[in-house]
């Protein structure tokens, strides 16, 4: 029998209705709530045969471990992780140059949720992890990624100096954001394959991590702060790329 796992949140639910209906084995929603949103998903639900149980708040909470879900869960079969060799043939298989997010060192779920939904809003191809010392792609993941974890291939490498290396030889440049940094963001000029590195809020970019980028860059900060969340920090970076490539 397949491993399942739960995922909560009207987003994440729909984008797996949407993209891959077959994960899905069954889905909970909250007896008597009248929401056109949950109804759109149990019709979406019924069009692929997919059973849905109506279930109380307490249990619907005890199920989910949390109470953050927004009165909708699924039973989904866990879906295979993505590693180097997925990498090379999602590269060798792109039509255009390669737009990649590499993350070191991010722990927290929301921040990882949140770059997720940064990548696919500016059309990375892929965000790249280390399998350790990293948040995995959990139900909070996905909840606040907004539907993003189903569209956005998250690669988890076992060694990401060797990973960034492979992505060099492939002429993909790679920048990583430290505060050090000598550049802005906004004097780089991105053409080509890029990959942009981001390193944990409170300590950045670890230093091997750090020796394997092409350039380092960082964000002007005008103001008393010095740095700022990750997530937000990532959005600005992927965005300017976006703005030049446009």
């Amino acid at each position: 029998m397949s491993k399942s796992e739960i995922i909560y949140g009207m987003h994440a639910v729909d984008a797996l209705l949407e993209r891959e209906p077959e994960r899905i084995i069954e889905i909970y929603t909250l007896k008597g709530r009248d929401d056109q949103r949950i109804t759109d998903i149990t019709e979406k639900a019924k069009h692929w045969g997919i059973s849905v149980q109506e279930m109380l708040r307490k249990s619907l909470d005890e199920k989910a471990q949390c109470e953050q879900h927004q009165g909708v869960l699924a039973r989904i079969k866990i879906a295979k992780v993505l590693n180097d060799n997925d990498l090379e043939s999602l590269l060798e298989n792109l039509t255009e140059a390669p737009f990649l997010l590499i993350l070191d060192g991010v722990t927290d779920p929301h921040n990882l949720g949140a770059c997720l939904r940064s990548a696919d809003a500016a059309g990375v191809h892929a965000v790249i992890i280390p399998k350790d010392n990293s948040a995995s792609l959990t139900p909070v993941v996905r909840k606040v990624a907004c539907g993003a974890a189903e569209s956005v291939a998250l690669i988890q490498v076992t060694n990401l100096a060797r990973c960034m290396r492979s992505l060099q030889d492939k002429g993909i440049w790679i920048y990583g954001t430290a505060g050090e940094a000598t550049g802005s963001v906004y004097d780089c000029q991105f053409s080509g394959g890029i990959a942009i590195a981001m390193g944990a809020e409170d300590k950045g970019l670890r230093r091997l991590t750090r020796e394997h980028c092409d350039a380092l860059i960082k964000l002007p900060m005008a103001g008393s702060v010095s740095s700022l969340n990750v997530s937000v920090a990532t959005g600005i970076c992927l965005f300017e790329v976006v703005r030049q490539r446009s």
